[in-house]
């Protein structure tokens, strides 16, 4: 009689929601973070929720570690998975931001950074949340925008759905309106989210949000998450502190039929920029179904990138057009390099590639102790690189052959290095800035800022030096010149909010450094101290990404956290031009000539720009 009833309730309206069930809300573990309480925490409300039972599963909504280390990873998987009930999970800012895999081990451990399933009628999707080893604003994975449109098309139009994201879909999130603009067309009933660390009720354009407390105690005895309950057309959302009990409902959400027809105007990216610069046209565009998280190289009318799920693309120069792509095992962080017909790069399956130029084909592969987010350069045949596994490399460009080793690096590298002085300049997410003898690897010296802090690390950007002087920014926001021979420090000078861009003038007068806030600003290098030569607006707006600058027939190019690059004038302090591309992080660009460059951007756009 039951089965009967319910076909006929699918045959009359269409899906049968259950009105009694409740699931566990958890976000924002933070393992790994110090003092081993995030562990407690995490251990306790495990064992509170196997202690109960009229709960039916689980959903842990991102930051489920501090750094997004194997070992933290680890560790969160081991006490997850003493859950008695199914649980499902995604990753948040702090699980890819700082990854030494990029958010391959995050995969590798759980086995996705994305879901979908079906509950009393209901379906649940859970989407990933960058950055993803860059700094940028908060950002759905193009790979997982694609996903979510394979799963909405085989979603029934009335079928309610439940979204469950890391962030709050607004604007912490750069491209939030491709997730709202798909929900709206759909019966989506709430939308769940963690980062915030608070209970907290939001609006997401007419879509009912809810923002859970992290599992962290803070300033409390223990922590604490959220049951929701879904009862009677109404979701309940109350707090439990384990051992103590479960508050009263502090969120009601009434549940129903959603009709998202849109009566006011909301925010979207704003592109009038290219109108009022419309001596600035796109040659051609191509929108890779993966972020691409690195610089394009150009060379014999091709130019090459990697994408987030590990795929090596090659377009044509002159119409953009897809001529070969290649595979690796995980996703690609790296900017490739070209030697002669060779393209080499390296993967987060721990393999540095050198590929065919012409044709993509495998030339050699080089295993490494772990992924390979750093990005090679290459001089007279021979290949620079770092990776993940504590060792920064110098490989035979023809054929990938080790020629050494250095084993003293403690964290992952994740930039380009710079050649200087018979030396190999990088910095690793380990505080440290090292420079290496080329001949033979040798630690020649390595500097830190004195900080305890690793995300002050200068690992992000592309030390510059002229003059036996190397130039540095970082995440402390000071800009640091160094002496190339021993590595001391000259000066430091956080007078602008530089963070993680530099550049520096084809003469070696300045030294360039974008402030996290519209202004471009050039220190005079040398040697005595630091001495601020000027300062442009440009009006940006708020700005951290690191998208080094870059000087070409006297202009200096760079992109913006919301992808608008900007030609600027540096003897007139006048801009030149500034075009958008999309609304994520613009990735530093490859300028080819005076007249045209190539900018790669998060969400996965290569764009050919011609000015």
């Amino acid at each position: 009689m039951k089965n009967l009833l319910a076909l006929l309730l699918v045959m009359q309206f269409g899906v049968v929601f259950g009105q009694n069930f409740k699931f566990a809300f958890v976000t924002d573990t933070h393992i790994g973070s110090p003092n081993g309480a995030a562990e407690e925490d995490l251990e306790r409300t495990v064992e509170d929720i196997n202690a109960q039972n009229n709960l039916e599963f689980v959903l842990l909504t991102g930051d489920i570690t501090e750094m997004g280390t194997d070992e933290e990873i680890a560790r969160a998987k081991e006490i997850i998975t003493k859950l008695k009930i199914p649980f499902y999970v995604i990753p948040g800012n702090h699980d890819t931001g700082w990854s030494a895999s990029g958010g391959v081990s995050f995969i590798k451990a759980f086995g996705y950074d994305k879901f979908v399933f079906e509950h009393e009628g209901y379906k649940f999707i859970g989407t990933a949340s960058g950055p993803y080893v860059r700094m940028s604003d908060g950002h759905i994975p193009r790979d997982a925008v694609v996903w979510m449109d394979s799963v909405l098309a085989a979603t029934p139009k009335d079928q309610r759905i439940i979204n469950v994201n890391h962030y709050p879909l607004d604007n912490s999130l750069d491209n939030w309106f491709e997730l709202t603009d798909r929900l709206k067309e759909y019966n989506t009933q709430f939308s769940i989210c963690g980062h915030g660390h608070r209970n907290k009720p939001y609006d997401f354009e007419g879509i009912p949000g809810i923002m859970g407390r992290s599992n962290l105690r803070a300033k409390d005895q223990v922590g604490g998450y959220n049951i929701v309950e879904i009862k009677n057309d109404k979701a309940y959302f109350s707090e439990r502190t384990p051992g103590e009990g479960t508050a009263a409902p502090w969120r009601k959400v009434v549940l129903g039929r959603r009709d998202y027809q849109d009566k006011e105007a909301y925010q979207r990216p704003d592109f009038s920029i290219n109108e009022t610069y419309d001596q600035v046209k796109s040659k051609w565009s191509y929108h890779s179904n993966a972020n691409v998280i690195s610089t394009p190289v150009e060379a014999k009318g091709k130019v090459v990138f990697g994408n987030s799920l590990g795929k090596v693309e090659a377009l044509s120069s002159q119409t953009g057009e897809v001529l070969w792509d290649f595979q690796t095992g995980a996703g690609i962080f790296s900017s490739p390099a070209v030697y002669d017909d060779l393209v080499i790069l390296g993967s987060g399956d721990g393999n540095i590639y050198a590929l065919d130029l012409s044709n993509g084909e495998l030339v050699w592969k080089t295993p490494t102790g772990a992924s390979v987010l750093g990005s090679p350069i290459v001089k007279e045949g021979v290949v620079y690189i770092g990776g993940s596994d504590g060792k920064f490399r110098s490989l035979n460009a023809k054929n990938g052959k080790v020629i050494w080793e250095y084993e003293g690096v403690e964290g992952p590298v994740v930039s380009n290095p710079l050649l200087y002085k018979d030396m190999v300049i990088f910095g690793a997410w380990d505080k440290h800035l090292y420079a290496l003898d080329i001949e033979d690897g040798e630690l020649a010296w390595k500097w830190d800022n004195g900080s305890a802090n690793r995300m002050y690390s200068p690992a992000m950007c592309i030390p510059v030096a002229n003059d036996g002087v190397v130039y540095i920014v970082a995440p402390d926001r000071y800009i640091t010149a160094l002496d190339a021979v021993g590595g001391t420090t000259l000066w430091r000078s956080n007078e602008a909010t530089v963070r993680e861009s530099i550049g520096m003038s084809a003469d070696g007068k300045w030294v360039y450094g974008k402030t996290m806030n519209d202004e471009i600003v050039a220190f005079e290098a040398g040697k005595e101290t630091a001495k601020l030569a000027w300062r442009m607006d440009c009006g940006f707006g708020y700005e951290h990404v690191p998208s080094m600058l870059v000087e070409k027939s006297g202009a200096v190019y760079f992109g913006t956290k919301n992808s608008t690059v900007y030609s600027i004038n540096p003897e007139t302090r006048k801009i030149n031009w500034a075009h958008k591309i999309d609304n994520s992080m613009a990735n530093t660009v490859n300028v080819i000539d005076d007249h045209s460059l190539i900018v790669a951007t998060m969400d996965g756009k290569v764009e050919s720009l011609e000015f």
